[in-house]
């Protein structure tokens, strides 16, 4: 369509444009909404004006082209493409002063997953998210941000150049946390191993949705957990990257 420009991305989705609304709307170049939606963002649409950008009413077939996504909710925003930054000593020395949490993803190749992932991480306040380098711009999509619904705007994301390396940095600052269903430690133990380490932060990976974390990561992580199931399984033996997080982040908020 002729109104969507190199370098910019299309955020669709209620919730995902109504949180940059609030709390981002300086990134908004262009907003593109339908009739049902003139209510919910006419607050945007001042804000828009005040700043010289432009919006406009359109109908849904316009929506699907700007979004390339049938699930556009009525409303489309137009930013600027992200530049995820690469993570510096002065954010992990940050992290470390804090003692926050991580969350590594090792080769997680599905922008969806990615977009539930975030939406879990933000549920459960947890707020540090790093990618590897050579994925990390083309998982921020359209779909990963509808995904999100909104959680976008309240994670920080990093991208790093080698997972194993930044992991050997860590070693011995926080708690090197991998998954993998053949572990005997419960993810329920994660926060009673951080106080172990006198209340270090965690640094979880997160792996592939088909091999999970690497043989060479897990031999940079100080303790492998897993979800404990009673069921008898036969045609899979874990669950999907992003609900797993979910049970994850849940447990560790517990502790």
């Amino acid at each position: 369509m002729k109104n969507k420009k190199n370098g910019e991305l299309a955020v669709c989705g209620y919730s995902a444009v109504k949180a940059i609304e609030i709390k981002n709307p300086d990134k908004i170049k262009r907003l593109y909404f339908s009739n049902k939606r003139v209510t919910q963002f006419s607050q945007l649409c001042k804000t828009l004006a005040s700043i010289k950008r432009p919006y406009n009413l359109v109908d849904d077939a316009d929506l699907e082209k700007l979004s390339d996504s049938v699930h556009h909710q009525g409303v489309v925003a137009m930013i600027e493409k992200p530049e995820i930054p690469l993570l510096d000593k002065e954010t992990i020395t940050e992290w470390l002063h804090s003692k926050e949490d991580v969350i590594l993803m090792d080769h997680v190749g599905n922008a969806n997953n990615l977009g539930a992932i975030i939406r879990s991480a933000a549920f459960f306040g947890f707020k540090n998210i790093v990618l590897l380098s050579d994925e990390a711009n083309s998982m921020i999509t359209t779909s990963s941000y509808r995904v999100a619904q909104g959680a976008m705007e309240s994670v920080k994301i990093y991208k790093t150049e080698s997972i194993v390396k930044f992991l050997s940095e860590m070693s011995g600052k926080m708690l090197r946390v991998g998954t993998d269903v053949s572990a005997t430690t419960p993810v329920s133990q994660i926060r009673k191993l951080c106080a172990e380490k006198n209340g270090k932060g965690a640094l979880v990976v997160l792996g592939n949705e088909e091999n999970g974390i690497s043989k060479e990561t897990k031999q940079n992580c100080d303790v492998l957990v897993t979800i404990p199931t009673k069921a008898k399984l036969e045609t899979f033996d874990s669950l999907n990257v992003a609900q797993a997080a979910s049970v994850i982040f849940y447990a560790m908020s517990q502790g």
